[in-house]
């Protein structure tokens, strides 16, 4: 019997092999003796010192056995040991756990997949045996690999290849779950384990099905799935895998998943990656999510030179994991995100430009499916982009829009914007595009508390320079960021569409009272707003939706920002619209002419209805209807109809089909409006931008000389110059004349500051004038002082340019001293 010795040698053998020997059966199919077992297992617990000996003795008989192919007794030696591991847990188990280790890698090298199973289902059940004191000396270095190794099994025989996969996946499990709780789990973080364990799982996991369905963390499936699904058992160890690593460790389990979808192409198509990317989003611990955004950023900067699908494919991993971690701590990650995208932007843009480059001449299909894929790039940074930032809380938001904006390339300056110069004009367009494109995502649902919080002087100043750029889609950009901020109680909606609205509270427009904010906002920034209306309407590209979008930041100006003086600024920007269709200096192609006409229109009848004077309606209302029966095409329901019938020239129209500023003015002086301004012309301030950009200048540079002569002094009076006092404003705007006449002087001044050669001192004398006629109710005191040279004059040098005989004054006043 190969379990008995002979009676004679059995006495002089040690008891514990006695005791070993007497648990095998005669015939193997009986199984193990129980009532031997519970003898050995008692002698063990009662002498644990002899636990060594033990384990080493089976140890020896299962080596043999295996050998033999005796694989009867090779299940019964395994089932005595496990039941020792179970009932022992002293000290001195430590050495029989090393002889129990050997004994499974004795069948786990073992060619049988039986042997195989069982080794596996022995070790699962000692990794989920706590022990009491840590090992110091133990290493899983053989289990990691040999495991690993299982899980790619390819039997010939399914279901024996199923078995072998899934005693892999245990296994694997099984070390992790015992390396976790040793003292020493550091180890089986080391990237030789973590090379060999991840990729082993996902290489299980690709057979799930529906793995684009699965978009939060799944319902555990239960345990028979478990058992019987090899996917389902490897996603399931790849969760708690990533559940139980740390702040040091993150990096080496995220690190292979990126060499497995490499290795096997999975970044395209990319469901496989994305739900892998999923998986370890959803089981990592939050503060950690930060640690994969990164490693996502730095394999899209490894793999900046493949394929624009695969770096879509990974463009879009990121964009699903930073939605998941936008939802929890991002970290220090924010900037580091937005800086890696705005670059690969570019790196596509230039992609993109050398590969027509280099295709020109030769009309190919290739090529351009090359672009189109370009455009998959770089639509899918666009997308990232606006959704990272828009789950951002408001306080990083406003970092991010300086971020990008910053980035928006401006030709002729130069700032931290991204390096275009090698792009050029073409590829500079499509990087602001797309960069503007992206800060329009960011800004979508971007409500501040005061409009200096949502458009600071920093970010406005280049928010506004496209505006002076020969590119329609450009301005349509900025204007929609515009009311994307300016909007703060979502009416844009309701504004939608340039239209003579026939009653304006049906809109049920929402509003709150202007703050002292906004209004102190409107005093330093509001120039350049109407500028940028102003010169957005001059445009000759202009289409049907740019004059929507002007209309609509008229209207949301009206609803946030206005107060009485805006109001009147407002009015002043729209007669000064009119007459930029009227003069055509120019030279507006006639559908431009009547569209900035149905602008006005559309809006002064907006302006009218929001500010309830029955008078201005009147006029507004009458201008409308004449227009309605004599020049319908003033009218946006008609010039914007793709078959309008366009009037040859706008000369020898009659003054009703105006909108009159006498009439506007006489209608709102009697509800109390401060109305002396609308008799001065709008002119737009003058910067360097316009010598940057590349349209036409609305000043052309010719020189000019400035008098400013104090008002009560007779003796330095010149003839050739006019006194402005508050009794020649009051008389400006009476209704004195004739309407020509008032038409040709308000001409004769626009065209006076159109030819100014220093356009800043023209724009800062007007802005003086209205400060001073906004005050003259609270003058006190007004001192004139003798100039401080014998001459009175002093010399003002702008550029190569210089203007002498300027006499010098000091107006005093409570609060405001002009010089």
């Amino acid at each position: 019997m190969p379990g008995r010795v002979c009676c004679c040698c059995a006495a002089l053998r040690p008891r514990y092999k006695r005791l070993v020997d007497n648990i095998f059966p005669e015939d193997p199919k009986d199984g193990l003796v129980k009532a031997d077992m519970e003898k050995l297992t008692f002698y063990a617990v009662s002498a644990p010192e002899k636990l060594d000996r033990i384990g080493a003795y089976l140890a020896e008989r299962l080596s043999r056995d295996v050998v033999r192919h005796r694989y009867g007794y090779v299940l019964i030696a395994m089932e005595a040991l496990d039941q020792l591991l179970m009932a022992c847990h002293s000290q001195s188990i430590k050495p029989f756990v090393e002889s129990f280790l050997h004994m499974v890698a004795k069948l786990l090298e073992s060619g049988e997949p039986k042997l195989q199973v069982l080794g596996t289902n022995s070790f699962v059940k000692f990794a989920n045996i706590e022990e009491d004191t840590p090992s110091y000396h133990r290493r899983y270095d053989f289990f990691v690999s040999r495991f690993s190794a299982m899980c790619h099994s390819c039997d010939h025989d399914a279901e024996i290849q199923t078995e072998i996969r899934i005693a892999g996946i245990r296994g694997i499990q099984g070390v992790v779950r015992k390396t976790v709780n040793d003292e020493l789990r550091a180890t089986i973080w080391e990237p030789q384990h973590m090379d060999k364990i991840v990729p082993s799982l996902l290489f299980n996991m690709q057979k799930i099905e529906d793995i684009d369905s699965r978009i939060g963390p799944p319902s555990s499936p239960t345990g028979g799935e478990k058992e019987e699904n090899p996917s389902l058992l490897a996603e399931n160890c790849f969760r708690e895998l990533l559940g139980r690593a740390t702040y040091g460790n993150m990096n080496n389990a995220v690190r292979p998943v990126f060499a497995h979808l490499d290795h096997h192409r999975l970044w395209d198509p990319n469901e496989f990656a994305v739900s892998c990317f999923k998986i370890i989003m959803y089981s990592i611990q939050a503060q950690y999510s930060h640690h994969v955004i990164q490693e996502i950023l730095g394999h899209l900067d490894v793999r900046k030179r493949d394929s624009p699908r695969v770096r879509a494919g990974i463009i879009q991993v990121l964009l699903e994991a930073v939605a998941i971690a936008a939802k929890g701590s991002i970290g220090p990650t924010v900037l580091e995100v937005f800086n890696t995208l705005l670059k690969h932007l570019r790196i596509s843009v230039d992609f993109e430009l050398g590969d027509r480059r280099s295709s020109a001449g030769s009309a190919t299909v290739s090529t351009s499916s090359k672009e189109s894929d370009e455009r998959i790039v770089q639509n899918a940074i666009i997308q990232t982009i606006g959704f990272f930032g828009s789950n951002l809380p408001d306080y990083q938001r406003s970092e991010i829009m300086m971020f990008i904006m910053g980035k928006v390339p401006v030709l002729g300056t130069n700032s931290q914007s991204l390096d275009t110069s090698h792009l050029g004009d073409l590829g500079t367009r499509r990087i602001q595009i797309m960069l503007l494109r992206s800060l329009l995502m960011v800004t979508s649902g971007y409500k501040a508390t005061t409009i200096t919080n949502a458009l600071p002087p920093p970010f406005l100043d280049p928010l506004l320079s496209p505006s002076l750029m020969e590119d329609s889609e450009l301005r349509q950009l900025v204007l929609e960021i515009l009311h994307n901020l300016i909007d703060r109680h979502d009416n844009r909606a309701k504004l939608r569409g340039i239209r003579i609205i026939p009653d304006v509270s049906d809109l049920k427009i929402k509003r709150d009272k202007i703050s002292r904010q906004d209004v102190s906002f409107m005093k330093k920034h509001g120039q350049q707003l109407y500028r940028h209306i102003y010169l957005g309407c001059k445009e000759e590209d202009n289409v049907q939706k740019n004059f929507e979008l002007l209309f609509t930041s008229l209207a949301l100006t009206t609803i946030e920002l206005a107060n009485e003086e805006v109001v009147i600024d407002l009015i002043r920007l729209a007669i000064a619209l009119q007459d930029i269709a009227i003069i055509n200096e120019d030279n507006l192609p006639m559908f431009n002419r009547c569209g900035v006409m149905a602008l006005v229109a559309a809006y002064l009848n907006f302006l009218s209805q929001m500010i309830a004077v029955p008078a201005f309606c009147q006029h507004v209302s009458k201008v409308i209807e004449t227009r309605s029966l004599e020049a319908s095409y003033f009218l946006p329901e008609t010039i914007f109809k793709d078959k309008c019938n366009l009037p040859k020239s706008l000369e020898k129209h009659e003054k009703n089909l105006f909108f009159l500023t006498n009439k506007i003015a006489e209608s709102l002086g009697g509800s109390g409006y401060s109305v002396e301004r609308l008799s001065v012309p709008y002119v737009p301030q003058v910067t360097d931008e316009d010598r940057l950009s590349r349209r036409k200048s609305i000043v052309d540079t010719v020189s000019i000389q400035v008098d400013i002569l104090p008002g009560n002094n007779t003796e330095d009076k010149v003839d050739n110059t006019e006194e402005i006092t508050f009794e020649a404003l009051k008389k400006a705007i009476d209704n004195n004349g004739l309407e020509e006449q008032e038409k040709e002087k308000r001409r004769l001044v626009i065209e006076k500051f159109q030819k100014a050669p220093f356009e800043e001192i023209a724009a800062q004398c007007e802005t003086k004038a209205n400060l001073l006629h906004d005050r003259l109710a609270q003058i006190l005191e007004l001192t004139i002082r003798p100039p401080p040279s014998p001459s009175g004059t002093m010399t003002i040098t702008a550029g190569h340019a210089h203007y002498q005989s300027v006499p010098v004054y000091e107006m005093k006043f409570p609060d405001l001293c002009v010089y």
